[in-house]
């Protein structure tokens, strides 16, 4: 599919002339892995008046742990996500993660960054930014600021990003305790699809846990009823029946040419069962390997 509009592209050599750029146009779209704002434009979904392509911003592309938090720049792809020894040793869970996002050749060019940008609700990165409590870091005319990935999400495709704002990355608050977490994804068959539903079950000592469901709402779900329901609980069989009834009123799955909302809601409950389950698992030492897939 051909892209239908005309639009000015620029390839700022800096982050000022980045932000020069923004400010310069009212509707501005950024390329950074460009796997949804392509499509976006292609479809009409997106008619931007200048796409700036911040591929050049080497300050961007950098994974830093410092002071028990782990920034991840807005050019840092999926495939380096995957990659990162820093990553596989602090925060495995992510890499779970990022490798259920689309094929090989999308997570070669795909950005978390720019998943959480174009903020549909399927998206794969929500979660696991939820359940961590990470923050967004956004720069623009009047300086840095920092944004709680729950003031983040507003509604699908929309976010909190104020006009003539880049984001930069995000930044994740490592537990200095020990943890384990669990991403369960549900997609129509083994390979490239995006979700009908999903979930992220973060485990940490003392029978503490954090739950945090995608696309089943409009931004992602952080179950904070679940949570007080089983945290400081001993997790068996009891508990997480209950807790798998107050799914029934956390999530607001729909129907769509991906799956009924009845479905979604049943699956819901079959994945946090197995999510929590190897979490706590993974805690203890055993439970399955990251990556290995429970549905």
């Amino acid at each position: 599919m051909p892209l239908l509009h005309d639009f000015n592209y620029h390839k700022p050599a800096s982050m000022g002339q980045a932000l020069k750029f923004l400010a310069k146009y009212k509707k501005a779209a950024i390329l950074a892995g460009g796997t949804d704002i392509i499509g976006e434009i292609k479809e009409g979904i997106a008619v931007p008046e200048a796409l700036i392509d911040i591929k050049g911003l080497a300050e961007l592309k950098k994974i830093e742990f410092k002071n028990s938090k782990l920034t991840i720049g807005s050019l840092v792809t999926f495939s380096e996500i995957i990659e990162s020894k820093v990553i596989k040793s602090k925060l495995p869970v992510l890499i779970e993660v990022a490798r259920t996002v689309g094929s090989v050749g999308i997570r070669n060019r795909a950005t978390m960054v720019g998943n959480i940008c174009s903020a549909v609700p399927c998206m794969d990165s929500g979660p696991v930014l939820s359940a961590y409590e990470a923050t967004i870091n956004a720069k623009g005319p009047k300086g840095q600021r920092k944004i709680a990935v729950d003031a983040w999400f507003l509604a699908p495709r929309k976010t909190s990003l104020k006009k003539g704002e880049l984001v930069t990355g995000v930044t994740i608050a490592v537990p200095d305790k020990k943890h384990a977490g669990c991403y369960v994804k549900l997609g129509r068959y083994s390979g490239e699809d995006l979700a009908q539903a999903s979930v992220l079950v973060l485990a940490l000592p003392k029978n503490i846990y954090r739950i945090a469901f995608g696309s089943v709402g409009p931004t992602p779900i952080r179950a904070r009823n679940i949570e007080k329901l089983i945290n400081g609980h001993l997790l068996d069989e009891d508990i997480i029946e209950k807790a798998k009834k107050l799914i029934l009123e956390t999530v607001f799955p729909i129907t769509d040419i991906r799956a009924t909302k009845e479905y979604r809601m049943l699956m819901c409950q079959v994945m946090f069962e197995r999510g929590i389950k190897a979490a706590a698992s993974r805690l203890a030492g055993g439970g399955p390997k990251y990556g290995e897939s429970l549905m």
